[in-house]
């Protein structure tokens, strides 16, 4: 109970820094792992080229499934949060059963396709046989043992509703560490292990996750008694599942629309293979900056819907507050890097005939951090106080509504040349001021309606 006491006496600010900070690390954490994995594969003896190929054709797929599972977990999270603010332990008990029931539904789903629909989703994207095989196994791995990346996205979101992210941080660190440990080991054949190439990246991320689920259930079970658990919690509540997916659909669209806007911009660049691989590498750059406000966003979403919960009216001003200046706080940092060091980046990413689109691209798009970490910030709050449907909207306008008609027009003028191509880059800053003016419009309205109403 000490953890709940903390949700709702501690100073907010104090609050979501000691929350925040566990969860920031955590998501930065994850962007490193992605791009070791990626690494290890890239240097394989044999067929590194087909693997990242292959690689790169399997991404949305991973990216809907863990989509699914975080989506499904941000709407446990605040929903949890503000019923246990209100002190109503019982529903508690039945929305984190009601997550782990809809988490078996995701995985089965996930179970199917990895069996029967991995081969033709592949197969739609190439013809060359060796890409084929490798996508193919690597997905198929992925898909059927996807129950570790699915159950850990909704313990993670367990703990972290109850003030528990230092835990869930943890988890994600074995998980990380299993994987990188495994990934040479079993990719590249080392000791007792025989070599596997890309079906041994797809086990080393497996298994990774699966360590990690396994630990945060432990986790949950042991410290998350401010609510009961066990199987009869796990009977599908028709009320409380919408109540989650209200919050959380939003969550899984906008994860969703990440997938399709990075396919849909390399169809634009097509044009310049040189402008798609920069914009391939900067995607790896804007993770570490645009993660750091995911992290601290899921720190905003349950501190304001415990509040809700509570009608405390001053900690959920404190929370939007707090959340807006420490996420400035953090894209102003994270513009500075990109700003002063393309060229290291470049570096390290080998860049090649890219360089010169890359370090042009770090140095336009980087500008929309400030503005694309705040719309973050915004759709945190929203979701807290039921605002799923502003959080929806903010997405469509950042990842589809805006940003794929902008980049396509300009397109159009620009065909040849970095200096052409940097027109291209200028359409996300728009898109992110526009959203966040929108953003801005909506929190007034929110605000208005439904925490000035408070007591």
């Amino acid at each position: 109970m000490a953890e709940s006491n903390k949700m709702k006496d501690m100073p907010v600010n104090k609050l979501m820094i000691q929350m925040g900070i566990p969860m920031i690390l955590s998501m930065a954490l994850q962007a490193v792992y992605n791009i070791v994995d990626s690494a290890f594969v890239g240097n394989m003896r044999v067929g590194s080229e087909a693997a990242l190929n292959a690689l790169t054709l399997v991404f949305p797929v991973q990216m809907l499934m863990v989509a699914a599972g975080i989506g499904t977990g941000v709407g446990t999270n605040a929903l949890l949060a503000r019923t246990l603010g209100q002190g109503n332990r019982e529903k508690a008990a039945k929305v984190a059963g009601n997550s782990l029931f809809l988490g078996v539904i995701i995985y089965v789903v996930c179970l199917l396709f990895g069996i029967f629909g991995v081969k033709a989703y592949i197969l739609s994207q190439t013809v060359d046989a060796e890409v084929l095989e490798m996508g193919v196994s690597y997905l198929r791995i992925c898909c059927v043992i996807s129950f570790g990346i699915i159950f850990f996205s909704l313990f993670e979101k367990l703990l972290q509703a109850t003030g528990r992210s230092l835990y869930s941080t943890i988890g994600q660190v074995v998980g990380a560490v299993v994987n990188i440990i495994l990934d040479p080991i079993m990719i590249y054949g080392i000791g007792p292990c025989p070599e596997m190439g890309v079906k041994g990246a797809a086990y080393a991320t497996v298994i990774g996750q699966v360590a990690s689920a396994v630990l945060l259930l432990i986790f949950h079970m042991k410290l998350n008694r401010e609510f009961g658990h066990g199987p009869k919690y796990m009977k599908p509540n028709a009320g409380v599942i919408k109540e989650i997916y209200a919050i959380g659909l939003p969550a899984i669209i906008a994860q969703a629309l990440m997938s399709i806007m990075v396919y849909v911009m390399n169809l634009i660049l097509k044009f310049n293979p040189s402008a798609q691989t920069a914009y391939g590498l900067f995607y790896k750059v804007q993770q570490f900056v645009l993660f750091l406000a995911f992290g601290l966003r899921d720190a905003i979403t349950p501190i304001i819907a415990f509040a809700y919960g509570m009608r405390s009216k001053k900690r959920i001003q404190d929370g939007i507050k707090y959340g807006i200046i420490y996420t400035i706080a953090l894209m102003i940092l994270g513009i500075a890097i990109t700003e002063i060091f393309p060229g290291a980046f470049a570096m390290l990413f080998n860049a090649g005939q890219s360089r010169e689109y890359f370090i042009a691209a770090m140095r336009v798009i980087s500008v929309s951090f400030l503005f694309a970490g705040i719309n973050v910030a915004y759709q945190g709050i929203y979701q807290a106080l039921d605002g799923g449907l502003e959080s929806l909207v903010i997405s469509l306008l950042r990842q589809l509504i805006i940003i794929l008609p902008l980049a396509g027009i300009f397109s159009l003028f620009v065909r040849n040349g970095q200096m052409g191509v940097s027109l291209i880059w200028w359409a996300f800053p728009i898109t992110e001021i526009i959203s966040c003016f929108v953003g801005y419009v909506f929190l007034k309205k929110i605000r208005k309606n439904r925490v000035d109403v408070l007591n």
